[in-house]
């Protein structure tokens, strides 16, 4: 088989079966073509897409100017590592800087890359700012977070599928109840090996928890306080996700880490950064981190492009103004509705809670009856269906998902 011939939904399941690891278990439908809010399946049907890749895609799928901007790097220069300058890297770490408000950025390339890079800055931060003695500092995170599948990030995870059999794990991390402030200070309190508290300003993978309002301000004060680095992961919240820039906007809250990826890039190239000020980040020196394709031109370019993006579209009113929307028809529904229990988000970051149990395969199938209806979504946690489409969706292309919704989910009335 010539690595371009045109295969069958079933051929392309088969080979990824046969070749690939079985680390994902993908939706039944196997894609060739994006454009903005659609994607089409090898057999030539349509979809609107409501998952976004995780929300990497924020910008729509293919959106010309951010390939524009990766064909011409690309046929430039695509990778030096940084062993040299290369004439992009300065430039995109300027814009990103200037766009988000901090002094540094320290380029990688994907979410959990800077996960990582985050979690050195900060215990590094400890250990030559905060005094903290060598080996002793410690990070509070929250209990069912989500930051990533590498060794040391699935140290503080408490998905027993994430974690079995993955040990020995990494020590130095204090797990709390996600949104409880008590909690916070009394792991704050009397401990000064503290170094940063690790904190999503959405809780994505674990269902699209929006915490209270007045927590995450609250929390960077008291992070201010004690001392303390205050990290955002807005890896899947950022990038005009939630109706703001940055979801930590919603309470303007300055981050003293900033995690970024996905979105970062519009879908296009893997592209992550962690932001910071100087009182941080100038604690990194020569060979104490990187990577090879970090900040390669390409990424850079692309990163420019996407943020530009974001801006001229106005991406973050339209997330705000159609996740109202959203949530208010959905809500119409579920007032009568025996199989959904409720909506929640923020701007175009949604789920919907399935009236099952966590083991129950409903919300699966109920993806599968969205797909058959022309719908992309993607279930979590058994019993829970994450919406999250395109910020460059209209308000008419909304409605008509919102129909496809409420159609689908009528089919598992009971």
């Amino acid at each position: 088989m010539a690595v371009l011939d045109q295969l069958t939904s079933e051929q392309a399941i088969d080979l990824e079966n046969q070749y690939g690891a079985h680390n994902y278990h993908p939706l039944p439908v196997v894609l060739t073509k994006g454009e903005g809010v659609f994607v089409w399946d090898v057999d030539g049907k349509k979809y609107y897409d409501f998952l976004s890749a995780y929300s990497a895609v924020n910008q729509g799928h293919c959106h010309p100017k951010i390939v524009g901007a990766m064909i011409e790097q690309a046929q430039q220069l695509t990778l030096t590592s940084r062993a040299f300058y290369n004439d992009m890297l300065g430039k995109y770490e300027k814009f990103a800087c200037e766009y988000f408000g901090f002094d540094k950025l320290l380029p990688m390339n994907t979410g959990a890359e800077a996960v990582e890079t985050a979690l050195k800055l900060c215990r590094k931060w400890a250990y030559e700012v905060k005094g903290v003695e060598e080996n002793e500092a410690e990070i509070i995170v929250c209990e069912n977070n989500f930051h990533g599948r590498t060794t040391t990030i699935i140290s503080f995870s408490n998905d027993p599928i994430a974690r079995e059999n993955f040990g020995p794990f990494t020590n130095g991390f204090i797990k709390i109840e996600y949104d409880n402030l008590k909690e916070l200070e009394a792991a704050l309190k009397n401990n000064p090996n503290v170094a940063g508290f690790l904190v999503e300003p959405i809780q994505g993978e674990a269902g699209v928890y929006v915490p209270s309002e007045g927590y995450l301000s609250k929390a960077k004060a008291l992070c201010e306080k004690y001392n303390v680095l205050f990290i955002a992961d807005e890896v899947q919240t950022g990038i005009a996700r939630t109706g703001q820039l940055l979801a930590v906007n919603h309470e303007n809250v300055k981050p003293d880490l900033l995690i970024l990826g996905k979105a970062l890039s519009g879908g296009a190239y893997p592209v992550s950064a962690v932001l910071s000020d100087n009182v941080v980040m100038d604690v990194i020196k020569p060979g104490n981190h990187g990577s090879t394709f970090g900040g390669n031109p390409i990424a850079a370019a692309v990163a420019i492009a996407a943020l530009n993006v974001v801006t001229d579209e106005k991406l973050a009113k339209n997330a705000e103004t159609l996740g109202q929307l959203f949530r208010s028809e959905l809500n119409k529904y579920i007032e009568v509705s025996s199989i959904a229990k409720l909506v929640r988000g923020k701007g175009l970051l949604n789920a919907i809670v399935i009236n099952e149990d966590e083991n129950s395969e409903t919300a699966w199938n109920i993806c599968l009856a969205l797909r058959d209806n022309g719908l992309l979504a993607k279930p979590t946690h058994g019993n829970i269906i994450r919406f999250a489409p395109p910020l460059v969706m209209n308000k008419e292309q909304l409605l008509d998902c919102v129909s496809i919704i409420i159609k689908t989910l009528k089919q598992f009335e009971k």
